[in-house]
């Protein structure tokens, strides 16, 4: 769907996506989903919630995601 969106739990990502990636993320979701790059000035503030809406469950998906074998390559 949104080709431009990269993979942000590891191991594709090593290190932990940092909000700024997890925003970026949802802002391209919610672009490809409404269809507007930049709403007007009248969709402005449902098109920010959504994008809120849509980084938080991001955050919280990436935190309760285990991927196997990550641990182990981290140790090695």
């Amino acid at each position: 769907m949104c080709r431009s969106i990269k993979t942000l739990r590891p191991p594709v990502q090593p290190e932990e996506a940092t909000e700024e990636e997890i925003r970026a993320a949802a802002l391209q979701y919610v672009r490809k989903v409404s269809g507007f790059r930049a709403p007007a000035a009248h969709n402005r503030e449902v098109f920010e919630r959504a994008v809120d809406a849509v980084a938080e469950a991001t955050a919280e998906l990436l935190a309760g995601l285990e991927v196997r074998g990550s641990a182990a390559r981290q140790a090695g």
